[in-house]
């Protein structure tokens, strides 16, 4: 069997309708052969079912999708399961908003604490962590793979430089409001965070997302350039740019750590490579510098621009590398030059 608890807030304020809603999960749940309970308090939905493991996976994607409530959260999945939490009850209800009994003022407060950390653990975890548990599945289990992926590595300009010489606040969130773009768009336009490196992204797109991992790069250059033209000229962001490197190839997809840390990440050469990219646009003094293999992959008419053959660290033969014939790739920034501008502010 199968056991799902999961948290979400509720989009039925009338305690008549959710007694309802109780009413008709019990009766098809009993049909199935499900057994749980649904508790309701100050706006949110906490639920627990049981049974079959199939029936549950299913009815977990049906509770996903039910527009009576929002932002379900999956606290914990149980497989094997040997023996029913709730035997006896198809779907029992209870509205805690209705008790005045002492007794349960100390479990509101329990539960309410429970959403409120697992809340504030989902900010400092991957998506795709998220996105596993939310479709039932322990992540814990999940063993590695090997598959293909478009790699996205970014970084900003001459970030050793401004740490050490700007006051921590400037800095500080100079890096948010990059870190903030960058997810923003990626996850906007399909891509997957799966990593901040220091002042570093580390994203993937998914093989035949080529367009889209291009299309992300200039739109993340795009809204950097805004804000560079936005601060006063005393604000360190008008020294924001960055580069941005695009790599093609297997890579190992899977639970990397220890009993201590572990990380749900991707790792491999077109990892390297993107980094190894991202690097070399101080070089050539280009935003963006894509792989031949994610040129090959691309199915829109790009400008595409060939920068030529280039060794890069720990790569035996030397790597094409090439670009687009943009504005905003254009746009670039020498540590020189920002040396200079810090002399000025």
């Amino acid at each position: 069997m199968k056991r799902i608890t999961y948290v979400s807030h509720s989009a039925i304020s009338d305690s008549a309708e959710i007694e309802e809603i109780g009413a008709i999960a019990s009766q098809n749940n009993q049909k199935n052969n499900i057994t749980g309970v649904l508790i309701c308090f100050g706006g949110l939905f906490f639920q627990i079912i049981e049974g079959d493991e199939e029936i549950i996976t299913r009815l977990y994607e049906e509770i996903f999708t039910d527009t009576r409530h929002t932002d379900v959260i999956c606290l914990k999945t149980e497989g094997d399961v040997k023996e029913r939490l709730f035997p006896d009850w198809s779907m029992k209800t209870i509205n805690l908003d209705e008790s005045t009994d002492v007794v349960i003022q100390p479990m509101k407060v329990l539960l309410n604490n429970l959403v409120e950390s697992h809340g504030i653990i989902a900010k400092y975890t991957q998506p795709a962590i998220l996105r596993i548990i939310n479709e039932g599945l322990n992540p814990l289990n999940i063993q590695p793979v090997k598959v293909e992926k478009i790699v996205f590595w970014s970084d900003v300009v001459s970030f050793s430089l401004l740490s050490e010489t700007q006051p921590v606040e400037a800095v500080a969130n100079m890096i948010n409001q990059f870190l903030e773009i960058s997810s923003h768009i990626l996850s906007q336009n399909g891509g997957e965070v799966t990593k901040f490196i220091g002042d570093s992204v580390l994203a993937y797109f998914d093989p035949l997302q080529a367009d889209a991992a291009v299309q992300t790069s200039l739109e993340i250059l795009a809204e950097i350039e805004k804000i560079r033209h936005a601060p006063s000229p005393n604000n360190l962001l008008h020294l924001l740019y960055c580069g941005i490197g695009l790599s093609k190839g297997e890579v190992i997809e899977g639970n990397f750590g220890s009993s201590v840390k572990t990380d749900y990440t991707i790792m491999g050469d077109p990892v390297n490579i993107a980094e190894r990219l991202e690097g070399l646009t101080r070089q050539v003094k280009k935003s963006l510098i894509l792989s031949t293999e994610v040129k090959h992959s691309l199915q829109q008419d790009w400008p595409i621009v060939k920068l030529g053959s280039f060794a890069l660290q720990g790569k035996k033969m030397q790597v094409e590398a090439y670009t687009l014939d943009d504005p905003l790739v254009d746009q670039w920034i020498s540590h020189e030059q920002i040396v200079n501008e810090l002399s000025q502010i």
